[in-house]
């Protein structure tokens, strides 16, 4: 068992062209013996945004804190805390932080997909 605030996991922070100010952690993963799921959770900066992409396998975000828009079949949906996303496998999509604040988010995948 683990258990454990998510500030106190290290972060990777990334910055580029394709994403901005977006920190990620691995909450729980292969390193804990989650064989089936990995949860991560991600920080996205004030005017921060993940890059626009897809890939085939589907997850599961649930919004924690913050305010943003999950980019959904070429329209930007907005999200706030307490909102649940499901992407399926191969649906282009994006998050973007449109709020004054960190939007935080906890977001699940399968086992065999990059952790981050």
């Amino acid at each position: 068992m683990k258990i454990t605030h998510y500030s106190d996991i290290p972060s990777k922070h990334f910055d580029s062209e394709s994403v901005k100010g977006v920190s990620a952690r691995v909450a729980i993963g292969k390193a804990d013996g989650a064989e089936k799921f990995c949860m991560r959770v991600f920080e996205v900066a004030e005017n921060g945004y993940s890059p626009r992409h897809s890939h085939e396998w589907e997850h599961e975000i649930f919004i924690h804190a913050g305010n943003g828009e999950v980019l959904c079949k070429n329209k930007w949906i907005a999200i706030r805390p307490g909102c649940a996303v499901f992407i399926p496998g191969n649906e282009d999509h994006q998050i973007r932080n449109t709020g004054n604040a960190p939007l935080v988010f906890a977001c699940l995948i399968p086992s065999g997909a990059p952790e981050i």
